[in-house]
């Protein structure tokens, strides 16, 4: 290390003053150092962000892609002139013993911050790369890269306290036991999500993609992202909706990854029916509904049970409510029922029923529930959406009424 002797030299051929001579030396020496450590840090990031991207372009996989993408070639460049200067500075600063210590401590703590961003590019790189990957890509893998990176963080800022204050480990554990309870609420957030986030992972209770309704956050549409303090939520009117990662384990919130899974989407309207339309019907009014070929093999059966009964039983039928009767509602709901059955849109194999509610002062509840073949939001519309419309315009065929509400404005 001549190099950094001969400043020093050179001033005392001049006769200079030793003090100012140590400190004009010192200050060339600095500068020497400074522009060889960037002219080694411009050389080697050159030659291995070249080298990197060579590579890449010349393998199968995408992972090396991924890493001249986070700069991980640029970070690993800068230890070689971080080692130069780490080397050098005691040659330099010998004779200055405090800023030898002082700048020697700074720089094994930038080496070590320089250690977590290369270790941090390449497990973004990571990250990446398998969220790209089919199987990983609903995996909620921010929060185990969040979760590795604090715990290496925590062990850096622990050796950053080690080298600055000299002191040694069991001593530094000690103290962190005394201000625990500050560090907890500090990092509550934190250490709430880190825990939510294992639960969520190991319970598979949310992946990327699943369509998650959180009414107390104001939450409906498809998870975007899982990470350890947040979940994002892209919300169907394209907004998005941010929810702690606790609050998954916390509060209730509805996933419908099992509806996407299963055989069909659930289907369920009813519509309120006028008690005061429905009636019996006669036998002059059955060849009105027989005409309609969903009923007529229904009413023929029903009918001949019926007049079995009545005359077995010797019923009075000049009375109508003697005996059994079809009903302008009982048709309508078998009729219903038939045109569901022999919908190509509806699953056949899973729950198909048409059914009447808890009547109540708001009239009769006429409740369609099956299940559409087709799971996609849009096509699940069309599919109900023409199932309405056709049992509301089948209702005055029977007779009957929709309940409809008049306001009557009070002034």
């Amino acid at each position: 290390m001549k190099i950094y002797n001969w400043s020093y030299e050179l001033l005392k051929n001049f006769h200079v003053d030793d003090t100012m001579s140590l400190y004009v030396s010192l200050f060339i020496n600095i500068a020497i150092l400074i522009t060889i450590a960037l002219l080694l840090d411009y050389i080697f990031k050159k030659i291995l962000i070249i080298a990197l991207a060579i590579i890449a372009t010349r393998t199968k996989s995408t992972f090396d892609d991924f890493l001249v993408a986070n700069k991980t070639a640029k970070y690993i460049a800068h230890l070689i002139p971080l080692y130069y200067v780490y080397k050098t500075v005691p040659i330099i600063l010998k004779d200055f013993v405090y800023w030898e210590e002082f700048f020697s401590k700074g720089i094994k703590i930038y080496i070590i911050v320089l250690f977590l961003w290369i270790v941090r590019s390449v497990f973004n790189s990571l990250k990446d790369y398998l969220k790209h990957k089919p199987r990983y890509s609903d995996k909620p893998i921010d929060s185990y890269i969040q979760v590795i990176m604090i715990v290496l963080w925590i062990f850096g800022i622990t050796s950053f306290v080690l080298i600055m204050f000299d002191t040694n480990f069991k001593t530094l554990l000690t103290t962190f036991g005394a201000i625990s309870a500050l560090i907890f609420l500090i990092f509550k957030d934190t250490i709430l999500g880190f825990v939510a986030s294992i639960q969520v992972s190991v319970n598979d209770m949310v992946r990327i993609g699943d369509w998650i309704t959180m009414e107390k956050f104001g939450a409906d549409g498809d998870v975007i992202e899982i990470n350890l303090a947040t979940v994002k939520v892209r919300n169907f009117d394209n907004t998005t909706t941010t929810i702690p990662t606790y609050s998954l384990i916390s509060d209730s919130f509805r996933n419908w990854r099992g509806m996407q899974n299963s055989d069909g989407r659930r289907f369920k309207r009813s519509l309120l029916i006028k008690p005061s339309s429905v009636r019996f019907i006669n036998d002059e009014e059955l060849p009105k509904f027989e005409k309609l070929a969903l009923l007529k093999s229904y009413i023929d059966h029903r009918q001949s049970d019926i007049k079995k009964y009545n005359n077995n039983h010797s019923i009075d039928k000049s009375v109508i409510l003697n005996g059994r009767n079809l009903t302008n509602l009982g048709l309508f709901r078998k009729f219903i029922h038939q045109y569901i059955q022999n919908h190509p849109g509806i699953n056949q194999e899973m729950l198909l029923m048409v059914r009447y509610l808890q009547p109540s002062e708001l009239g009769i509840p006429f409740e369609i529930y099956c299940f559409s073949k087709d799971k996609v939001w849009e096509n699940y519309e069309h599919i109900m959406a023409d199932i309405i419309d056709y049992t509301v315009s089948s209702v005055n065929y029977f007779d009957l009424e929709i309940l409809e509400y008049n306001f009557i404005k009070k002034g």
